[in-house]
């Protein structure tokens, strides 16, 4: 063999220990290979075998039955359907004041007392006079029975007699307005008058309200008045008293809509409670249906997909699926469906948002899959260019 050829040969021998060499550390070292699966990049929508054993931690509630209700939630002030305010009918001076404001008085009890002097002599005067009438149409009706009177004369003093008892009704009710009494059983919310004032006519004196007839109007929207009746039941919460919601129900339902703001006005009687007084400002729902035996869905298993909603359930292989829930009653917490799920079912109430169909899920308490092993661990070392083991 020739010298050139000898050149030739060795030079080849460095270029293919080199390119050895690099391909050893290509597949040795911190990056992947060129032209392997891990080096070309994996596409993420794509689940690998090991992301699909990979379990998603969730939590789960087995589905029972129990009561809901469906209701309408509105808002109003209490108002006292049976709420006067009383009024002088003769300008006169006040001398007694017989009620406090808080006091509880009956139907026709005497409120306060007005000067009455004038008005009784004047009664006195009116019945003298209408006494005379009755003796003198007593004695003209003889005569004209006798034939001695003429029937002018008679019915002259039927006349007279006539306007003397009126003259005496008169009296007796201008007599009448200087006591002043109460048009309906209630309680004195305002006085307006103290002894000594000198009232006119028509000026307000007091305020009674009957708090046995305290109402809330709410203003329900037409798509939900085919839901009402009257006598449906009703809760009343008043936040400013903390206490429990009182059961009220529905009295009465306007029989027309307000075309300006498209309600129909619902009247609900509400019952007399410690603390309940009209202006106050309360929450009302009228429930306008009840299942006293729903399978319930807690809200917080709920995912929302643009306008349908669904429920992850769990299957016994821990496979969660998607289904959609179907609602027919709901309450501030659960949900009724109309169909999907049975008595016993488990659902994702925590960690839901990340699943999708079929996606393997873990429970609180239980372990994880272990991780698959590719191969035998090998460590490398990598060397210099041209260097020795």
């Amino acid at each position: 063999m020739g010298r050139s050829s000898g050149r030739r040969l060795l030079l080849a021998g460095v270029l293919l220990g080199t390119m050895t060499i690099a391909a050893a550390c290509s597949r040795d070292g911190d990056g992947p290979a060129k032209g392997t699966a891990e080096g070309r990049g994996k596409d993420p929508a794509v689940e690998t075998p090991a992301a699909r054993d990979e379990a998603v931690p969730v939590e789960v509630v087995t589905l029972s039955r129990g009561p809901i209700e469906a209701v309408i939630r509105l808002s109003a002030n209490l108002e006292a359907e049976r709420d006067v305010t009383v009024y002088a009918q003769a300008p006169r001076l006040v001398t007694r004041l017989l009620v406090e404001e808080g006091d509880r008085v009956r139907k026709g009890q005497l409120l306060v007392k007005l000067q009455d002097d004038e008005q009784r002599l004047a009664l006195e005067k009116a019945r003298i006079e209408r006494d005379q009438a009755r003796r003198e149409l007593d004695r003209q009706e003889s005569l004209f029975q006798q034939g001695l009177a003429s029937e002018q004369t008679y019915n002259e003093a039927k006349r007279a007699f006539d306007q003397a008892r009126l003259a005496v009704e008169e009296a007796e009710r201008n007599l009448a307005y200087t006591e002043v009494r109460a048009p309906i059983a209630g309680i004195v919310t305002e006085r307006k008058v103290s002894l000594g004032d000198s009232v006119t006519v028509n000026q307000p004196l007091f305020r009674i309200v009957d708090f046995d007839s305290i109402v809330a109007r709410v203003y329900v929207p037409e798509k939900d008045l085919r839901r009402l009746a009257p006598g449906q039941p009703a809760r009343v919460l008043a936040a400013a008293l903390g206490t429990e919601p009182i059961s009220g129900r529905i009295l009465r339902i306007a029989p027309v809509v307000d075309p300006k703001t498209g309600t129909v006005k619902v009247t609900v009687a509400v019952p007399n409670r410690p603390g309940l007084r009209p202006g106050l400002f309360v929450d009302v729902e009228l429930v306008t249906d009840v299942h006293p035996e729903a399978l319930l869905i807690p809200k917080k298993a709920l995912v929302y997909d643009t306008d349908q909603v669904f429920a992850f359930r769990v299957d016994e292989d821990h496979l969660a699926h998607r289904v959609r829930v179907a609602v027919v009653l709901e309450d501030a917490e659960n949900v009724e469906p109309a169909d999907g799920f049975s008595e016993g079912d488990r659902v994702v109430v925590a960690g839901q948002s990340g699943l999708k169909d079929g996606t393997r899920v873990r429970l609180p308490g239980e372990k994880g899959p272990e991780p698959k092993a590719s191969g035998p661990a090998r460590r490398h070392r990598r060397r210099p260019f041209g260097g020795h083991r």
